[in-house]
């Protein structure tokens, strides 16, 4: 296999890691977005304040595609050393399985986030609670961005 291939195969995982993470970060806000608006409407139908605060748990998501760019950013600083094109497969596999488990933290941070809208609209309380929940799920997409940075695919 040519060397160039091997680069590229490598910057392929790379990229799907911040793909996968980003139609993660897409799904995530996608679902937090629609009930926190179902929350604002609550709250301006019972003319309560609506909670500024709810904005947070739509963008709490896109933090996976960051984590994703960090990867692909790693993965392509590997792949700038000829010496490390061989490891190819492991950059490729650790780019695309990396970049589904940020995928799957950033939905289901939202889908968290959509239930943590619904119900700090309501209450008005308990948006410290909610707020580590997404904080939780956070982890796992850092030590997922983390661990992968750990590898040495050199």
């Amino acid at each position: 296999m040519s060397p160039e291939l091997m680069n590229a195969l490598g910057k392929a995982g790379g990229i799907a890691a911040m793909a996968f993470g980003a139609i993660g970060s897409g799904l995530g806000a996608g679902a937090a977005g629609p009930a926190a608006i179902g929350a604002w409407k609550k709250c301006y139908a019972a003319n309560k304040p609506a909670p500024f605060q709810l904005l947070v748990f739509i963008g709490a998501p896109l933090t996976q595609t960051i984590y994703g760019m960090i990867i692909m950013n790693t993965i392509f600083g590997k792949c700038a050393d000829p010496a490390g094109t061989p490891l190819w497969p492991g950059m490729l596999m650790a780019g695309i399985v990396g970049g589904i488990a940020l995928g799957i933290s950033a939905w289901y941070q939202g889908k968290a986030g959509a239930a943590g809208a619904d119900a700090l609209a309501e209450t008005g309380q308990g948006f410290a609670n909610y707020l580590m929940t997404l904080g939780i799920i956070e982890t796992v997409a850092l030590f997922v961005m983390v661990f992968i940075m750990a590898l040495g695919l050199k």
